[in-house]
């Protein structure tokens, strides 16, 4: 049952936090993997060493988070963005760098940090919490999130994937987080469950001074939620600031008279090459020049 996968969670208390800090501070921060080469190259090269390549999944990242704003990281799948977010939230550790959420440590403090933080993922595991009022709240949440009444007691495993990720995102409410890491949080939601999910990040910072944190490819919704919004691609943070500073450095570098959108600044900082009106003209839209360079990104990266 829902409200039963939502039992016993251990809301954080008697934790000092100097409200002067900055919640989360990046700096610095590397994580390299070690990865197969390709099949092909392999049948090639003999000696051990040749077989695993490093891919450095984040990159030298830094970035500071004030306390109470919600910052946007914005990525396209494999960019690094959520390989951010499970090291802030201590389920990896940096290889290099430091990551500090008010001011504690993540592998210092790593204790600490997990009660200040809660991370939203659809996974099929859930903590519980007993009593009365625990269950009260989460109807109350549950609710809120738009999740019909007849639907609470249901079998998780019987809802859709939507519906459980509004489960998964009620089980960090919970917890009353100091820090909220929303990774790709409206995923499979409908536009109107995408609003309600929404409306409540804002609510929950207006109401639990929260700092939250959400990882998406989602434009619109990181134009409509975010003080913040960071561009991060191949590991690297690329450029950052508020959606209308990031729009205006767009038009200024590429000269354009009219207004951008999200996406073709999200596409302008995410090309190694920046495309131009030349380029446009080539492919015959600024998409298709984007898709053109990223093919080109690839094949110079091929092994």
């Amino acid at each position: 049952m829902v409200i039963e996968r939502l039992e016993n969670v251990s809301i954080a208390q008697d934790i000092v936090i100097d409200p002067s800090r900055n919640a989360v501070e990046i700096v610095g921060v590397s994580k390299i993997f070690k990865k197969s080469k390709p099949l092909t190259h392999r049948l090639f090269k003999r000696k051990k060493e040749h077989e695993k390549r490093e891919v450095r999944a984040v990159d030298d990242v830094s970035l500071t988070i004030k306390r109470r704003e919600i910052v946007g990281i914005l990525g396209a799948n494999g960019s690094g963005k959520s390989t951010l977010v499970r090291m802030l939230s201590t389920l990896l550790i940096p290889d290099t760098g430091q990551v500090r959420i008010f001011g504690y440590d993540i592998e210092k403090d790593e204790r600490m940090v997990q009660r200040l933080i809660n991370r939203v993922s659809v996974e099929a595991s859930f903590f519980k919490m007993p009593g009365a009022e625990a269950r009260a709240k989460i109807r109350s949440i549950l609710g809120r999130l738009g999740i019909p009444k007849d639907r609470i007691g249901q079998p998780l495993e019987h809802m859709s994937r939507g519906m459980q990720q509004k489960v998964a995102i009620a089980r960090a409410f919970l917890t009353s987080p100091t820090v909220l890491l929303l990774d790709e949080p409206t995923t499979g939601l409908d536009p109107r469950s995408k609003i309600e999910v929404q409306n409540f990040v804002r609510e929950l910072r207006e109401t639990h001074d929260a700092t939250i944190l959400i990882t998406t490819h989602d434009m619109d919704e990181a134009e409509a939620l975010c003080d913040r919004v960071a561009i991060i691609d191949q590991g690297r943070i690329v450029a950052q600031g508020t959606v209308e500073e990031l729009k205006q450095a767009v038009m200024e570098r590429t000269e354009r008279l009219t207004p951008v959108t999200m996406n073709e600044v999200f596409m302008h900082y995410t090309v190694a090459h920046l495309i131009t009106d030349a380029d446009i003209a080539r492919y015959g839209s600024w998409e298709k020049a984007f898709e053109a360079y990223e093919a080109q990104k690839e094949d110079e990266s091929g092994e």
